[in-house]
């Protein structure tokens, strides 16, 4: 059995759900079809999701979100139409979701109704069943999956039962509208196919696979044929976009095989992700990086003379609401790496002073602009000559080094660059390791 995700743009009109019909239909072995709210149709267009962000917004600011509400409802009617189907049964949905949103709902409900909607429009497309998330799939408030999801999906999953079902939302253990972060549809397939006991997991994108590098930057960039769960989560975790790094959570235990394959080109092989692979000629499977950091630096003579110092030093940290990424300790030093986003200016330093007066700190200081490189494959340990690659290849471009990360993970290593420096970073070690 075969469990599909389709992203937003296999949805985005009706276009794209014909060619998503074709693909399900053309092996019976697909039986269980999760999907995302329709995404961009061209460059210039709007994602469903961002504007029911948007709307919620506006109800936030004591404002009705009605009329912006329209175009999202537009979106749906002219898929409908496109597809030959009727519009008006639809429309008491779209009113329904548009009134909880202006009740007051909040931002993952509003957020989690561009899924929804989709899959309903799909399952009815289809003739399947549509099978909601909400309350299946129960996401705890750290937003892990609440081990009840695997007893709730196997009483709902029927056996021969054909099914479509929303993506990137279910509930929290009280049973309000939770979503995953941005691109928890992946999670979804992940969970779906981890409870149906699929033999296979297809995530369909508008890519052929994982490239080994951004094709934005290198344009000769060569799809992966085959990688392992670790080096996709690694390669996910500095930024590669095509599968979530969380969503190898949900099938870690089982096995299960991924394909990432794209919805445009469904005859290409696209990538496998296994448990394991043989490494052959191929020890590295990629490189990316991630910008949008911030850097927090402690020092305190004989820091870590004092019990559980990085325990209560990080809990102040999650009491601002910064959780770092990245972490580098010194003999009396920490460096933590946290998304800027995590805080304002303010926040910030209020941190900094509550952590040098409480710990008795002589130094803390937070500066911004900083980006990870990874270098990711499972035989990045067992290729002395990666070092001296990379660092060459850096020196003699000119980019300067904030950190090197070897020999944390037996899957990547780690350079800290100004983000600056981000992209010039990937194509050099691009150019000297592939």
């Amino acid at each position: 059995m075969i469990v599909c995700k389709f992203g937003g743009s296999s949805v985005a009109d009706a276009q794209q759900i014909r060619k998503v019909k074709q693909i399900v239909d053309a092996d019976p072995q697909r039986q269980v079809v999760v999907v995302s709210a329709p995404g961009k149709r061209s460059k210039d267009d709007e994602k469903v999701t961002d504007m029911l962000y948007a709307c919620n917004a506006m109800v936030q600011q004591g404002s009705s979100c009605k009329d912006l509400f329209k175009k999202v409802a537009l979106r749906y009617t002219t898929i409908l139409s496109d597809l030959g189907m009727q519009a008006k049964p639809f429309l008491p949905v779209l009113e329904e979701v548009r009134q909880m949103i202006d009740a007051g709902h909040g931002a993952e409900y509003a957020a989690s109704r561009g899924e929804y909607l989709a899959a309903r429009m799909v399952a009815t497309f289809f003739g399947w069943e549509f099978l909601d998330t909400d309350p299946e799939i129960v996401i705890n408030h750290d937003g892990t999956v609440n081990p009840e999801t695997w007893n709730n999906l196997k009483r709902a999953l029927k056996p021969k039962t054909k099914y479509v079902v929303p993506g990137f939302y279910g509930c929290d253990p009280e049973g309000k509208v939770k979503t995953f972060s941005r691109g928890g549809s992946d999670i979804t397939g992940a969970i779906l196919s981890s409870a149906a006991k699929a033999d296979t997991y297809e995530n369909w994108t508008d890519v052929s696979g994982v490239f080994s590098v951004d094709p934005r930057l290198v344009p000769e960039a060569k799809v992966i044929k085959q990688m392992t769960y670790r080096e996709v989560r690694e390669l996910a975790g500095v930024g590669a976009g095509v599968f979530h790094e969380e969503a190898i959570a949900p099938i870690l235990a089982s096995g299960i095989t991924i394909n990432v394959k794209n919805t445009n080109a469904p005859m290409d092989d696209g990538t496998f992700i296994l448990p394991t692979r043989e490494k052959g000629e191929h020890p590295l499977v990629g490189v990316s990086a991630k910008s949008g950091f911030s850097r927090l630096s402690l020092r305190k003579l004989m820091l870590f003379k004092k019990s559980g110092i990085r325990h209560a030093l990080l809990t102040m940290l999650h009491i601002f609401g910064i959780r770092p990424t990245f972490s580098l300790f010194g003999v009396d030093s920490i460096i933590w790496f946290f998304e800027t986003t995590q805080a304002s200016d303010s926040v910030i330093n209020a941190m900094c002073s509550r952590l040098k007066s409480e710990f008795e700190l002589e130094e803390v200081s937070v500066d911004h602009g900083h980006a990870i490189v990874g270098i990711i494959g499972s035989g990045v340990m067992q290729d002395s000559s990666v070092i001296a690659k990379s660092t060459t290849a850096l020196a003699e471009d000119k980019i300067a080094l904030n950190f090197f990360n070897y020999g944390s993970s037996d899957t990547s290593i780690l350079i800290g660059v100004n983000a600056t420096q981000a992209q010039d970073a990937v194509k050099s070690l691009y150019r000297a390791l592939f």
